[in-house]
């Protein structure tokens, strides 16, 4: 339960990376392009940082032994998005947090260009390998549960002297 908790938690700093991280990158990319200036420039080289980190931090997350809802829930709030902005587009650019700032321009371009939908639909994919669902030291548990199974009268002191898993 703890661990599904601090996957939440994951998950609320992963949808903000990607909001405020991803949105000014995008954002700032988009102007320098506008400018014609190259991304080979500090400015054009920060912005390709944070999108870089961003995308770490995402990856750790896709493949780390935490719980699976760290990637899930921001990806199912980015494929929501998505179906708003197919139902209503005017809606959808409404309700971005913080309209009139960088991120939030970073996060619309995001979202009419179909990169939300892209990365929602690959953090989503997280939910469906049974194995995120498991905890760690399984083996161990499962091979103890056998035991006890195959022997439940056994007292804890006769499976000490057996060297009997307890």
């Amino acid at each position: 339960m703890l661990r599904h908790l601090i996957g939440v938690a994951f998950g609320a700093a992963l949808a903000a990376a990607i909001f405020f991280g991803g949105g000014w990158g995008v954002a700032h990319m988009t102007h320098l392009s506008a400018q014609n200036i190259s991304l080979t420039s500090i400015s054009g080289l920060s912005a390709l940082g944070v999108l870089l980190l961003v995308g770490l931090f995402l990856g750790i997350l896709m493949v780390a032994p935490v719980s699976p809802f760290s990637t899930a829930l921001p990806g199912a709030v980015m494929l929501a998005w998505t179906g708003l902005l197919g139902l209503d587009a005017r809606l959808a650019a409404r309700i971005i947090p913080l309209r009139g700032t960088a991120y939030a321009a970073g996060f619309h371009a995001m979202l009419v260009s179909g990169v939300l939908v892209l990365l929602g639909t690959l953090m989503i994919c997280t939910v469906f390998v049974p194995s995120r669902w498991r905890r760690g030291g399984g083996r161990r548990r499962r091979e103890r549960r056998r035991w006890k199974m195959m022997f439940p009268a056994v007292p804890r002191r006769l499976a000490c002297s057996l060297n009997l898993p307890q």
